[in-house]
C-alpha cells in the first residue's frame, strides 16, 4: 500500500487549497478513505471520510461546511477541497486507508497565516 499526498502550502486566512492523495498497491475502489490532520502540539484528528463509491461522506465538526472530500476511483485518488481556511487549520494532513491495518501517507503541510 502506498499513499502520496500533495497540494499543501502556505495560504492566507479565508483562502482555499485542494489536497490530493494518490493511492496504489490495493483495490482503491473497495475501500473507505479518510483524511486526518495533526496540528502543532495536537493529537491526530479525523477530518473527513468517504465511502468506497463516494456516495457517503462525513466530516469533523471543525470543518463541516468548509471542507469537501471526494474521490476519483478511475484515478485511484482522493481529494480534500478546503475553503474558508482558518489559522487553526494549520496542520500536516494525511490520507489513510484501513486495509489489513492502518496505512498512512507521508503527509502534506498546510499553513494558514497572513
Amino acid at each position: 500500500v502506498q499513499l502520496v499526498e500533495s497540494g499543501g502550502g502556505l495560504v492566507q486566512p479565508g483562502g482555499s487549497l485542494r489536497l490530493s492523495c494518490a493511492a496504489s498497491g490495493f483495490t482503491f475502489s473497495r475501500f473507505v478513505m479518510r483524511w486526518y490532520r495533526q496540528g502543532p502540539g495536537k493529537e491526530r484528528e479525523l477530518v473527513a471520510t468517504i465511502s468506497s463509491a463516494g456516495g457517503t461522506t462525513n466530516y469533523g465538526d471543525s470543518v463541516k461546511g468548509r471542507f469537501t472530500i471526494s474521490r476519483d476511483n478511475a484515478k485511484n485518488t482522493v481529494y480534500l477541497q478546503m475553503n474558508s481556511l482558518k489559522p487553526e487549520d494549520t496542520a500536516v494532513y494525511y490520507c489513510n486507508v484501513r486495509q489489513g491495518g492502518d496505512h498512512w501517507g507521508q503527509g502534506t503541510q498546510v499553513t494558514v497565516s497572513s
